[in-house]
């Protein structure tokens, strides 16, 4: 069976990790140490994991952050979620074909005391708001320990191979994620009185006050003092035909497998929404060697950062703007897309639907904060803060410094000496999540001799490395403010290309006419795999919004040493074009072309609510005969029923009451479980469900956690 592995990549590095076997449907594959069961299958060409007993349509990933049930398999005899369990040696995995069965128990399991943890605080997320946090708490000397469902410390960072916005001083602007990961666990790993569980998912808050977690396979309830609810967010999903189809998930799905686990899920990608997500999605895409289809946003422009949008354009993949998606097609796996152009009331207008050729669809269409914790917390008296997307959806650049300011007001209110949170904090916090400015019309330079930077940055955003490397100060921006536009103040420059390597946008070249006047050399920004370009190839050179330029001849190839993973590509290009060169193609047109027939729509069949395979029409039809309980819907068609508790479905079908007229305040929101995880049950009796947590380092008493039975 063929493998579908990264073997190159710019940023991350590629290591030959020890392999072993397992086996998929009674068929040897190979795996690779610390993979999940999900990367291992996918790793092998299998996306296909099972069918819904319901009415026997194909199941695969979707969310692959233990959200939703989708990925389920049986794997030695136990049904789990495909996402989020390793793979082990021998390990038996089964697709889920109808309903698991129970496994044969035989004796009694042993039982484990249930302990019970005291912390001062308790973050659950190990993110970049929950490490930031639990460094400012480190340092004020606040027992806390950090909860994550994860194997490793840094969040969504972990998957961020891209350099970051924001302030070099307050969020470590220009650094790529990954890195900026290993920084804040590195740092949190300093403080005794701070401890880390990995593994580790915290399943609901009690009125107790205690918040029970399930600690690799072992129940244990954690009573704190103030509980810090750093638990990130979830994506949002849409509605249209074939939603559920194997090969449709979202954006941080696809950055596990590319970006965590190097696996290549896709050959031919199309994405759906225009936001950062998305825009920085299709980016990795290019980097691991995917090709991208195209993009379509719902809006007349792009939400996210125009920065992004323009990379991705010059890197020759087109965009649809005032578009959506129309259906996903395919008997069992995404085969193709169609699209279509909407009118100013959100329809599609017949006769504009395009289908292009691909095998998976990346839905980005926003976000919603994982906030169950931080409500039930309040419901019973627990004192709780929220940080990062929990409290806000925003860039991690702001997630790192709400975390900070989140921390420093849980050592203040725990009696720690910590001096008052200065108020420009604030202020920064609330720069750093500040939504894109207007686009302004680009300002290439006058000069016609010597050497500068054309800044290719025509909107508003909280970012500032370029004026932060530059040695003689020769961009600026003015005021105190990061979200102005960087200027280059026009003497000074010497051509040190720093400002070009760490620009996050990839948005600065620079011209040097002082040997040749007449063709010029730019310096790009490149960030690609070395032996992908060379001096002497000759490459299509593109504007700012991608239109060609023309061809020009590459001259020489830097890798910056302060700058790992960019490369700077010097091209020779004619005087008439080089200060409006802003990047080189990487994808070539016919990629992207639309096939000769598009796919046409069915009404209604489109699913809502992806455990219980409930429709859209169906729900339609009760709303339309008087509907307005969500547990009445959820009593009738069990949307909201399944594996995930309602988490994507819900907000789905509230979007079904506007579209039916029906204000949202007339509509009674669905009861939410007490658990907002599943698990087994036989955990809340003491059952090791898993291998359970190995054997810890004491420390000591000064700053141990305070352990008691029950």
């Amino acid at each position: 069976m063929a493998e579908y592995r990264i073997r190159e990549h710019p940023i991350l590095p590629v290591e030959e990790r020890p392999r072993f076997t397992f086996f998929w449907a009674g068929q040897e594959l190979t795996a690779r140490e610390g993979e999940t069961i999900a990367s291992a299958l996918f790793a092998n060409g299998v996306r296909v994991f099972g069918h819904h007993p319901k009415d026997g349509a194909p199941q695969g990933i979707f969310c692959a952050n233990g959200q939703c049930a989708q990925c389920t398999v049986i794997a030695d005899g136990l049904p789990v979620k495909a996402c989020m369990t390793p793979v082990r040696p021998g390990m038996r995995v089964e697709p889920l074909e109808g309903l698991p069965r129970l496994p044969d128990v035989e004796g009694v399991p042993e039982l484990h005391p249930i302990r019970t943890v005291e912390v001062e605080c308790l973050i659950i997320g190990g993110g970049p708001a929950g490490l930031s946090a639990a460094i400012e708490l480190g340092k004020a000397g606040v027992r806390t320990l950090i909860v994550d469902d994860k194997h490793k410390l840094g969040g969504k960072l972990v998957l961020q191979t891209h350099k970051f916005f924001g302030s070099v001083e307050d969020c470590y602007a220009g650094t790529r994620g990954i890195e900026i990961a290993e920084i804040l666990e590195k740092e949190v790993r300093q403080y005794e009185n701070v401890q880390v569980w990995l593994n580790t998912t915290a399943l609901a808050v009690y009125s107790d006050r205690k918040v029970g977690v399930l600690r690799e396979g072992q129940y244990v309830l954690v009573q704190p003092h103030v509980l810090l609810v750093a638990t990130g967010a979830r994506e949002k999903s849409l509605v249209f035909k074939g939603n559920t189809l194997p090969g449709v998930y979202g954006a941080g799905a696809f950055q596990t497998l590319v970006n965590r686990d190097l696996v290549r899920p896709t050959e031919r990608l199309f994405i759906v929404g225009g936001g950062n997500v998305g825009l920085i999605a299709g980016y990795h895409a290019l980097q691991a060697g995917i090709q991208v289809v195209g993009l379509c946003e719902a809006m007349p422009e792009c939400g996210g950062y125009k920065v992004h949008k323009d990379k991705l354009v010059r890197l020759g993949v087109p965009i649809y703007t005032s578009h959506t998606i129309v259906s996903a097609n395919g008997e069992t796996e995404v085969e193709s897309v169609t699209i279509a152009q909407i009118d100013e009331n959100w329809r599609p207008i017949p006769g504009t639907e395009k289908t292009f050729a691909c095998d998976t669809v990346l839905v980005a269409v926003g976000l919603d904060p994982v906030d169950e914790f931080y409500h039930k917390a309040k419901e019973f008296g627990l004192p709780v803060f929220a940080a990062g997307d929990a409290e806000e959806i925003a860039e991690a650049s702001a997630a790192m410094f709400t975390g900070r300011i989140r921390g420093l007001e849980i050592a203040k209110m725990l009696g720690r000496e910590v001096g008052e949170i200065p108020q420009e904090w604030y202020h920064t916090a609330e720069v750093l999540k500040s939504r894109p400015g207007a686009v302004v019309t680009e300002d290439i330079p006058e000069m016609e001799e010597g050497v500068f930077p054309v800044i290719h940055c025509a909107q508003e955003i909280p970012c500032n490395p370029c004026t932060s490397v530059c040695p003689n100060d020769c961009i600026i921006i003015e005021g105190d403010d990061i979200r102005g536009l960087p200027e280059y103040v026009g003497e000074g420059c010497i051509g040190c290309t720093r400002c070009v390597a760490v620009c996050p946008g990839l948005a600065i070249t620079l011209v040097d006419l002082r040997r040749d006047l007449e063709y010029p050399t730019v310096t790009i920004s490149y960030e690609f795999p070395k032996d992908s370009i060379r001096k002497g190839d000759r490459v299509t050179v593109l504007d700012t919004e991608g239109q060609p330029l023309g061809e020009a001849e590459v001259v020489g190839v830097q890798s910056p040493k302060d700058f790992p993973g960019t490369l700077l590509v010097r091209v020779r290009a004619p005087r008439a074009i080089a200060k409006r060169i802003a990047g080189i193609r990487v994808q070539e047109p016919e990629v992207t072309e639309p096939l000769e027939r598009y796919v046409g729509r069915i009404p209604d069949e489109e699913i809502v609510c992806r455990c219980e395979r409930v429709t859209a029409g169906e729900i339609r039809a009760l709303i339309r005969a008087g509907a307005r309980d969500l547990n009445y819907i959820k009593a009738v068609t069990r949307a909201g029923m399944g594996a995930c508790g309602g988490k994507t479905c819900r907000n789905l079908i509230k979007r079904l009451f506007r579209e039916e007229g029906v204000p949202l305040d007339q509509v009674t929101d669905a009861v939410q479980r007490p658990l907002f995880v599943e698990v087994p049950l036989g955990a809340f009796a003491g059952v090791v469900t898993g291998e359970g947590p190995a054997e810890e380092k004491p420390v000591s008493h000064a700053t141990d956690v305070h352990e008691g039975g029950m």
